[in-house]
C-alpha cells in the first residue's frame, strides 16, 4: 500500500461510486481502479456500545471481526443487530487463527470443522434478526388483511413469508467474497478467491469452480483429477485443508515451532519472497517477527480485506430506498404523512449528488480535539526567506558575542541582556495567546448525503424535536420573516461553516469542500450543536433519526472538586465531557450533587479520567459508585426465614412492619382486609381507594420491551378527548405501528389470562395509566364501576362505526389521579426509587358536594364567579356546579390523595427491593474454575450454566451478578485466576431481593436461631440503608447500646 497525498484524496471524492466509507483513511489500488476508503474503527468493550452506534449511522457497510477461539460472544450478537437494524453489508473477518496452531495445537481437519461451526454460528445470529424481521412483517400483512369468518380461529401460516424471500445473499460464506481468514498479529489474511486464482493454473480446473467448492465438503480425485463430494463420508481431505491450512501450518511449524532453518529457506525460495537478512538473522531468537515477514509478504491482510470492502460493500451512491425512509423517519411514524417538499428530498439522498442545491449533513458525535493538534496551531515548515533572515540573525550574533571577548567582559554585560530582552518579551507573549485558546476544540464528525459542503456556508441546524410542516406550512419567504420563524422555533437554529476537515488517524487536514458520500470533519460547531444533529440547506428537511444505543447508563458517581474555589472549572468540564461522550450523562440532583452516569465500569472511570487530565483539569473527588434500585411488592410469603408455614404459627404477620410504615399508616382511612387503603382529600370533598397487587413476570417482561410504544400510546390518548378520527393524521403513525400497539394488546390479554382468568379479568381494557413517566413496568388499574372511562387502546381501534359507539367520557381531575399515580410509581416510600412490576387498582371514586363557605369573602368570591361556571360533561353523574378556583384546588388535592393512596397501598402489601443484574460471561480453564466460584459466590452471584467448549479444555460460565456488587470484578477475577479468565458484564434485568428490609424474628425458634435483637444486616436492608442514607433519609439504626462508663485501674485506687 502507498502513501497518498491530500491532493489525491480530494480527486478520489468527487467520485462517490469510488468511496467506501467503512475504519482510518487508506488508498488502494485494486486493479484499475482506484478507491478511496474511510474506515472508522469502534472499540470491541460491552461498555463503548454507544461508539459502535455513531459509527454505524455514518457507513455503508461494517467489517465485524470475530475471534475464533472464543466464537460467537454477547457483543458480536449487539453489533450485527446494529448492522442489521441500519441495513448495512457486512463482512467477516475470522481472526486469531494463529491461537488455533500455537495454543490449541489444532490440526488442519480439527481447525477446518472449528471454523466451520464459528461461521455457523454467526450465520444463525443473522439468520434469527432476518427471520424475525420477515415475521414480523408477514404477522402485521396477514392480521390487516385475514379476518375471521362465522367466528372460526384464523391460522396464519408463518413459514410462507420466510419461504416467499430470497435470503440468498443474507449469510456469510467464503465463495461469496465476504468472509476473511485472518490473523492481525502475524500481519496475513485472505479470502479463498486468491487459492482459487493460484490453483486453477495448477490444477487446470476453472476458477469459478474453485471458488464455489474451496470452502465445503470436497476433495480432488486424484486419478480422474476432478473434484468430487462427499470428503468427510469417505475419510478424504478436503479442499480447504488440503490446498489452504495444510500450508499454512507448516510454514509455522517450520518457523515458529520448531524453528528450521533449511525448512524455513525453503519455504521462502518456493513463494519468491525478498525477505531482508536482518528478519533472517534474527529468526531464532525472535521466530514471531520471523514470521511476520513471511506472511505479510505471503498474504497481506491489507489486501485482503480492502479488497473485500471494495468488491462487496456498497458506495454511497449506491444506499438503500429503505434505508433513506428509516433516516428521515422515525420508527412509529409513516415517510407518507411527511410534508410533499420532505418527501422530495429522498431523491437527493438516493442520488448523492455533489452538484444538488440541497446540502444534507448528519453530524453523529462531536469530537474533543487537542488545540495543539489542529492543522492551524501545527508548526509550519519556514520558508527560504524566513531561513536566510534567520541565518543573519545568527550570524549577527556570533559575531558580536566574538567581538565582546575581544573587548573584555564589560561589553558583553551591555550587549547581551539587549537579545535577551527581546526573546523574553516574545516568550512572555506566547503563554498568554495560548491561554485564550481553548485547550480543547470540538469537531463534529459527520457525513455529507447530498450536495457539497463548502467553507463559509451558511446551514440550518435542525434538532431531534424539529418539524419542517410548521415551517413549511407558513409559507416564509427568505428575509426578515425567515429569522422571525426560526427565533419563534426553538429546534432550529441557523450556522455558518467556518473549517472543514479531513480525518487522517489523529491527524486532522483543512479541506475547502467536501462532496456528497464522504466523511469529514466539521469546526464552529460547538455552540450549536451537543451530541448530534442534522444540517441542511433547506428547512423542509426533517431531523434524522435517533441512534439506537442498546448500552444504557446504569452507574452513576457524584463528583466535587478538591477546591470549593474551582466548582466553575469543573461545571465547564462537566459540559464538555457530555458533549464528547453520546453516552454519558450528567445531571444535577435535587441535593445540588454533580453526577455522571455511565454505562459501566470502564466507561465510568475513562469518563472520570477525561474530566480529570482534560475536560476540567482540576483534582476531582468521586463518591462511591452509585447503583440504582427498584421497588416492588411480592405475594404474600407462606413460609417464615426458617422454612416454616406461616399460618401454623401463633403470631402477627403484621408485626414484622417497621414503626415507621405504622406510624404513616393512620387507622381512621380504614384500611380493610384486602390491603385497600382509604384516602380522603382534606375538605372530604373526594375519596380514592385503592389497592397495590404484584403484576404477573410475562407482564412486566412486555411492559419493559414495549416502552417506546407505551409512551406513544400515551401521548395518543391525550387526543382521545378531541376527534378521534383526527388522531393518527396529527401524529403521523403509520400503520404498521397501529398493527403493534394492537400486538401489544393481545400479548397483554394472553399474559394476563395465563397468569389467572378470574383475577385479571378484562384487565387490559381498563388500563387507566402506565408508570413512571408514562411508559414504566407498572399499572393504574380502573376498577370503578361507576366510572366508564375510555379505553387507552381507542386510539389504535378507529373505525366508521366508533361515533356510534359507547367509548365513554372523562371525568374532571381525570389526568389528578394518573399524575398522582405518575409520582407515587417513581419514588417508593422504601428509599425513594421507582416502583416495578406493580399494579394498583382503583376501587373507588368519589367526588362529593364542596363544603359550605365559612367566610362572607368566599361567599362573595363565589357570586363574582358565577359566570364562570363548569360542569361535567354529559352521562356523567351529576354534581354540584364548581368555579374554577374549586376545580383548581381539587386538582391538587387529587394528585397528592392519589399519591398517598399508592404509597399506603403498596405499604400494605409485602415489600421488596430489586437489584439491577449483570450477566456474566466468563471463559475460564478447568484448573481455575474453582476460583471463578469462589469470587462470583462471595458477591452473591449465581452461575446459570456452565459449558466446555467442543475440543478445548475451556468452559463458559454464564452467571447473574448484581450491579451493586460488580465493582472490582474483573480485576479481582483476574487476579484470583492470575490472567487466566476475563469476564464481561452486560445488564440483564432487574431481579427481586428475597430477603425482606423490615423483617424482625417473632417466633421462638426465630428468636433463638437469630437473637432477640437480630442486629444482623441481610442484604436488602443493607442496601435499602445505603441508598436512604446517601439520599438523607431517616434511617433506623442504633449508633451505641448500654454504654458503661469505663474505668481504670488507677482512678479505682
Amino acid at each position: 500500500m502507498k502513501a497518498t497525498s491530500i491532493e489525491k484524496v480530494k480527486e478520489l471524492q468527487q467520485d462517490a461510486s469510488n468511496i467506501r466509507n467503512i475504519c482510518i483513511l487508506a488508498h488502494v489500488d485494486h486493479e484499475t481502479k482506484e478507491y478511496l476508503v474511510n474506515l472508522i474503527d469502534s472499540p470491541g468493550h460491552v461498555d463503548f456500545g454507544s461508539e459502535v452506534c455513531t459509527a454505524v449511522r455514518l457507513c455503508d457497510g461494517a467489517i465485524v471481526v470475530v475471534d475464533v477461539v472464543e466464537g460467537v460472544c454477547p457483543q458480536t450478537h449487539a453489533v450485527l443487530r446494529q448492522a442489521w437494524l441500519e441495513k448495512l453489508s457486512p463482512i467477516l473477518v475470522l481472526n486469531k487463527i494463529d491461537r488455533l496452531i500455537t495454543e490449541l495445537k489444532f490440526t488442519p481437519d480439527e481447525a477446518h470443522l472449528h471454523l466451520q461451526q464459528v461461521l455457523e454460528q454467526v450465520n444463525a445470529v443473522t439468520g434469527s434478526l432476518y427471520s424475525a424481521e420477515v415475521l414480523e412483517k408477514t404477522g402485521q400483512t396477514e392480521s390487516s388483511q385475514v379476518e375471521p369468518v362465522d367466528g372460526e380461529e384464523v391460522v396464519y401460516d408463518w413459514s410462507s413469508g420466510l419461504a416467499d424471500t430470497d435470503d440468498s445473499k443474507l449469510y456469510f460464506s467464503p465463495s461469496h467474497g465476504n468472509v476473511v481468514f485472518a490473523s492481525a498479529v502475524d500481519g496475513w489474511g485472505f479470502k479463498i478467491q486468491h487459492f482459487s486464482r493460484i490453483f486453477s493454473k495448477k490444477l487446470g480446473i476453472r476458477e469459478k469452480i474453485l471458488t464455489r467448492t474451496l470452502w465445503g465438503d470436497y476433495y480432488v480425485n486424484t486419478k480422474t483429477k476432478k473434484i468430487m463430494k462427499g470428503a468427510q463420508a469417505k475419510g478424504k481431505k478436503t479442499l480447504f485443508v488440503q490446498f489452504i491450512l495444510e500450508n499454512l501450518w507448516a510454514i509455522y511449524d517450520a518457523v515458529f515451532i520448531k524453528r528450521d532453518k533449511e525448512r524455513s529457506e525453503k519455504i521462502t525460495k518456493s513463494l519468491n519472497l525478498n525477505i531482508s537478512a536482518r528478519d533472517v538473522r534474527v529468526g531464532k531468537s525472535e521466530p514471531r517477527a520471523y514470521l511476520q515477514s513471511i506472511c505479510s509478504q505471503w498474504l497481506p491482510l491489507a489486501d485482503a480485506v480492502l479488497s473485500s470492502v471494495c468488491q462487496y460493500l456498497p458506495s454511497p451512491s449506491e444506499i438503500n430506498g429503505d434505508r433513506v425512509e428509516g433516516l428521515m423517519c422515525a420508527a412509529t411514524k409513516s415517510f407518507s404523512a411527511l410534508h410533499q417538499e420532505s418527501r422530495a428530498l429522498k431523491q437527493d439522498f438516493l442520488s448523492c449528488d455533489p452538484t444538488s442545491s440541497t446540502t444534507i449533513v448528519l453530524v453523529s458525535k462531536m469530537v474533543a480535539v487537542e488545540a495543539k493538534l489542529m492543522p492551524q496551531n501545527k508548526p509550519r515548515p519556514l520558508t527560504i526567506e524566513e531561513i536566510m533572515k534567520r541565518r543573519e540573525i545568527a550570524r549577527q550574533r556570533h559575531a558580536e558575542r566574538q567581538e565582546d571577548k575581544e573587548n573584555g567582559n564589560s561589553s558583553t554585560e551591555n550587549s547581551t541582556p539587549q537579545i535577551l530582552d527581546e526573546n523574553e518579551t516574545s516568550a512572555e507573549e506566547l503563554p498568554k495567546n495560548e491561554q485564550n485558546e481553548k485547550n480543547e476544540q470540538f469537531i463534529a464528525f459527520a457525513r455529507v448525503f447530498s450536495g457539497t459542503l463548502k467553507v463559509g456556508q451558511t446551514l440550518f441546524v435542525l434538532g431531534p424535536k424539529y418539524d419542517p410542516t410548521s415551517i413549511l406550512d407558513l409559507n416564509v419567504s427568505a428575509g426578515t420573516e425567515l429569522e422571525e420563524a426560526i427565533e419563534s422555533n426553538p429546534h432550529v437554529s441557523q450556522t455558518s461553516v467556518t473549517s472543514i476537515y479531513l480525518w487522517m488517524g489523529r491527524e486532522l487536514e483543512s479541506l475547502e469542500e467536501a462532496p456528497a458520500g464522504c466523511i469529514v470533519g466539521i469546526g464552529g460547531l460547538e455552540d450549536v450543536v451537543l451530541n448530534s444533529a442534522t444540517l441542511c440547506s433547506s428547512m423542509a428537511c426533517p431531523p434524522f433519526n435517533a441512534l439506537t444505543v442498546d448500552v444504557a447508563p446504569i452507574i452513576r458517581v457524584a463528583v466535587e472538586p478538591y477546591l470549593l474555589s474551582e466548582m466553575n472549572n469543573l461545571v465547564d468540564g462537566l459540559k464538555l465531557l457530555n458533549q464528547a461522550d453520546p453516552c454519558v450523562q450528567v445531571m444535577v440532583q435535587e441535593t445540588g450533587e454533580h453526577v455522571v452516569i455511565a454505562a459501566g465500569e470502564v466507561h465510568l472511570q475513562r469518563c472520570l479520567d477525561d474530566l480529570k487530565n482534560r475536560f476540567s483539569k482540576i483534582e476531582i473527588k468521586a463518591s462511591a459508585p452509585i447503583v440504582p434500585f427498584r421497588e416492588t411488592v411480592i405475594k404474600r410469603p407462606k413460609v417464615d426465614v426458617l422454612n416454616e408455614l406461616i399460618e401454623t404459627q401463633d403470631k402477627n404477620i403484621m408485626q414484622k412492619w417497621s414503626k415507621e410504615k405504622e406510624k404513616t399508616a393512620l387507622s381512621k382511612n380504614g384500611k380493610s382486609k384486602n390491603g385497600s387503603v382509604v384516602i380522603e382529600t382534606p375538605n372530604k370533598q373526594s375519596t380514592l381507594v385503592v389497592r397495590a397487587v404484584p403484576l404477573p413476570t410475562d407482564v412486566v417482561k412486555i411492559l419493559e420491551e414495549q416502552s417506546d410504544l407505551l409512551k406513544l400510546l400515551s401521548s395518543m390518548e391525550g387526543f382521545i378527548k378531541n376527534i378521534i378520527e383526527t388522531i393518527h393524521s396529527q401524529l403521523k403513525i403509520k400503520q404498521e405501528t397501529l398493527e403493534q400497539i394492537k400486538q401489544l394488546k393481545s400479548s397483554l390479554e394472553a399474559a394476563f389470562s395465563s397468569a389467572g382468568r378470574r383475577k385479571w379479568s378484562n384487565a387490559v381494557d381498563r388500563i387507566w395509566s402506565f408508570g413512571p413517566r408514562g411508559n414504566g413496568p407498572n399499572i393504574l388499574l380502573n376498577n370503578e364501576d361507576d366510572y366508564n372511562r375510555p379505553s387507552i387502546w381507542t386510539c389504535a381501534y378507529v373505525d366508521d362505526d366508533l361515533q356510534s359507539k359507547d367509548i365513554g367520557m372523562y371525568r374532571e381531575c381525570d389526568q389528578s389521579i394518573v399524575s398522582g399515580f405518575q409520582l407515587a410509581t417513581l419514588s417508593g416510600p422504601l428509599c425513594e426509587e421507582p416502583m416495578h412490576g406493580v399494579c394498583f387498582v382503583v376501587e373507588e371514586w368519589k367526588i362529593s358536594a364542596p363544603p359550605a363557605a365559612s367566610t362572607e369573602g368566599q361567599k362573595e368570591q363565589e357570586d363574582r364567579s358565577e359566570d364562570k361556571v363548569v360542569t361535567f360533561k354529559e352521562d356523567e353523574p351529576a354534581t354540584p356546579v364548581q368555579n374554577y378556583s374549586q376545580v383548581g384546588l381539587l386538582s391538587g388535592r387529587l394528585i397528592s390523595a392519589s399519591k398517598e393512596a399508592c404509597r399506603r397501598s403498596f405499604q400494605a402489601q409485602p415489600q421488596r427491593l430489586m437489584a439491577a443484574m449483570y450477566t456474566c460471561n466468563v471463559q475460564a480453564t478447568a484448573e481455575v474454575l474453582g476460583k471463578v466460584y469462589a469470587v462470583l459466590g462471595r458477591r452473591e452471584g449465581r452461575v446459570l450454566s456452565e459449558d466446555l467448549r467442543d475440543g478445548t479444555n475451556s468452559f463458559d460460565i454464564h452467571a447473574t451478578l448484581p450491579v451493586a456488587e460488580s465493582f472490582g470484578f474483573a480485576e479481582e477475577i483476574r487476579k484470583r485466576t492470575s490472567g487466566l479468565a476475563s469476564p464481561q458484564l452486560v445488564f440483564s434485568h432487574w431481579e427481586v431481593v428475597n430477603s425482606d428490609p423490615f423483617w424482625v424474628p417473632t417466633t421462638e425458634e426465630e428468636i433463638q436461631h437469630y437473637g432477640e435483637k437480630a442486629d444482623f444486616e441481610n442484604q436488602a436492608i443493607k442496601y435499602m440503608n445505603s441508598v436512604r442514607r446517601r439520599k438523607g433519609l431517616f434511617v433506623e439504626e442504633k449508633t451505641v447500646e448500654h454504654a458503661e462508663k469505663q474505668r481504670t485501674l488507677s482512678k479505682n485506687k
